[in-house]
């Protein structure tokens, strides 16, 4: 296990770096992006004027507040609450992320599946995971949003974050095959089969 202080764009090898259990702290530029975001960027052909190769992604659609545009805050949004929302149902957009836009990683909580595994070993990405309910903690890593497109999908914009110290993320899925939720599905299965043996309960082979 090791900790690693990341600015994005990181290259493939950077992100091959990475192994299961391993810590990341990000500083710099974060997208923020949701359902409705690659919906719309997959599905129905929008484009985004951002260039996200190298770059993070959270899976979120942030409570946001309009101030008018400042110094301060030059989009004119001030951050309310940057939480992350659950992964799984953005499952089918992994690939394409990675492959026509160049990310390297997907932040998000209760992990992605075997496509998106067999992306992160193809292409060079990883999934770093948030613990539910650390939305407050989150939003003081983020110092302000930089920018946003795709603004009518809001909350479901594309959002480009500035943060600090983002982090530490777990590494639970990485590009050599290695996946926590692999290994908790396993574990919690052979503790089942288990606990049913114990109590005299036949299984069908």
């Amino acid at each position: 296990m090791a900790h690693h202080d990341l600015t994005p764009p990181l290259s493939e090898a950077q992100a091959r770096a990475l192994r299961v259990n391993d810590t990341v702290t990000l500083n710099g530029t974060l997208y923020g992006i949701r359902d409705a975001t690659q919906i719309h960027m997959f599905d129905r052909g929008r484009k985004t004027r951002f260039d996200l190769k190298g770059h993070a992604l959270v899976h979120t659609a942030p409570n946001v507040r309009w101030v008018g545009e400042t110094v301060a805050h030059p989009t004119g949004y001030e951050p309310v609450c940057i939480g992350t929302t659950t992964s799984d149902r953005m499952e089918r957009f992994t690939r394409p992320l990675m492959q026509e836009y160049g990310a390297r990683i997907i932040i998000g909580k209760g992990g992605l599946r075997e496509g998106s595994a067999a992306a992160f070993r193809d292409l060079g990405g990883v999934y770093l995971a948030v613990i539910g309910g650390a939305a407050a903690l989150e939003t003081t890593w983020v110092e302000q949003i930089e920018d946003v497109d795709l603004d009518d999908l809001n909350p479901e914009s594309l959002w480009k974050f500035r943060v600090k110290g983002f982090g530490p993320l777990l590494v639970s899925m990485d590009s050599h095959g290695g996946s926590l939720y692999t290994e908790v599905n396993q574990a919690a299965r052979a503790r089942r089969e288990a606990a049913l043996a114990s109590l005299g309960v036949k299984r069908d082979s």
